[in-house]
């Protein structure tokens, strides 16, 4: 990508906004631009944790992991956990994309993961900095996840 031209048009008429790329060619470039455009979509997303009777507002940037409880979605901090009222679906999609899922129950923060201890017959164990807190990445996560380290 040469030369990178921004033009806002301002449309009373909207429904949202709307991001268009004119390129010749899509390079790295245009999909790393195409990347972060949907990453700041995904900031004004907001989650509200509950815990008992209390909602709690905090960024998402705390959370170690996402994981299914019996039937609700837990998300764990280093030395908490909180209910969220979604699937894990609908977390991927509103997550931003240091958030990956690792398991058929379990999302985590890329950002927060200290080690993994690869067991190649299961399950890998992937732990955190600060915090007793575990999980584990199923086998046919483990490239993708290991990928998404830089690895």
């Amino acid at each position: 990508m040469n030369s990178l031209k921004v033009k806002i048009e301002i449309d009373q008429n909207a429904d949202g906004c709307e991001v268009t790329i004119k390129c010749p060619e899509v390079d790295g470039a245009v999909v790393e631009l195409q990347r972060l455009i949907n990453e700041a979509g995904k900031l004004g997303s907001r989650i509200t944790f509950h815990k008992d009777d209390a909602e709690y507002f905090f960024p998402v940037s705390n959370i170690l992991f996402f994981e299914t409880d019996s039937g609700s979605i837990r998300a764990h901090t280093a030395k908490d956990e909180f209910e969220v009222r979604y699937k894990l679906y609908e977390l991927e999609e509103l997550l931003p994309a240091y958030f990956m899922r690792i398991s058929k129950s379990t999302i985590l923060n890329t950002h927060k993961v200290y080690s993994i201890t690869r067991n190649l017959t299961g399950a890998s164990k992937v732990e955190f900095a600060g915090t007793h807190k575990i999980v584990y990445c199923s086998r046919g996560y483990y490239k993708a996840l290991k990928e998404n380290l830089g690895s």
